[in-house]
């Protein structure tokens, strides 16, 4: 690794080692940026990031016990100079605009090369935000009132909380573990499924479930 005068610090969010250690080697070998350090906890990131002052963040959505989403929130509000790139698997199209509207300058999908990876890397910390044109002109669409007026997914009407819970649920996770994970109480949890329930206009728990599993598999990353 090599640090100059000119590079800039990278800070590396995620619950997977083979992935910290993928992007650290990949930012370690530019020019121009470093890795500064790293993290697998929204906890552990906001501690890490107030000691280490770095230029980006790479944040992924998904982390042990709790979401990149709340962490971006988290990171405005406490390191506002902070530029954050959300780096996930989830698909762009349900999560992107929910990581802008966080807090986050662009928003990344792990099975992108590694050069366009680096490329919003350097975007970001140029001052640009990061998105594909997919996403930008369905943004853009909301914003000249091109919305729809029935919501035709649960990724339109749920809250950031209530669509995480919601797919957890279609993975097969019940309420006790999803609230070990989020680290927030069962009552919590059930409270977030309940207002999905209602938001959803679905009967009870089991129509939500069977719901949740169906959305999350037409979701699915392929």
């Amino acid at each position: 690794m090599k640090t100059g005068p000119t590079s800039q610090a990278v800070y590396i969010v995620d619950d997977h080692p083979l992935v910290r250690e993928w992007l650290t080697n990949l930012v370690n070998q530019q020019p121009d940026l470093f890795v500064c350090g790293e993290a697998e906890s929204a906890s552990e990131a906001l501690q890490g990031i107030g000691e280490k002052t770095p230029d980006v963040a790479v944040v992924d959505l998904s982390l042990k016990e709790s979401s990149g989403l709340e962490l971006i929130k988290d990171l405005k509000q406490v390191h506002p100079g902070v530029k954050v790139l959300a780096l996930s698997m989830h698909d762009e199209s349900l999560y992107a605009e929910r990581a802008l509207r966080a807090g986050a300058k662009g928003y990344v999908m792990k099975r992108e090369s590694t050069g366009r990876v680096i490329e919003a890397i350097r975007e970001v910390l140029a001052g640009g935000v990061v998105v594909s044109s997919a996403v930008s002109q369905t943004m853009a669409s909301k914003i000249a009132g091109g919305r729809p007026a029935l919501a035709a997914s649960p990724a339109d009407i749920l809250s950031d909380r209530e669509l995480e819970v919601f797919e957890l649920l279609g993975q097969g996770i019940g309420t006790r573990k999803i609230s070990e994970r989020l680290n927030v109480s069962v009552k919590t949890v059930q409270a977030y499924c309940a207002r999905a329930k209602d938001k959803l206009h679905l009967k009870n728990a089991t129509e939500l479930l069977r719901e949740a599993i169906h959305w999350n598999d037409s979701n699915r990353p392929t």
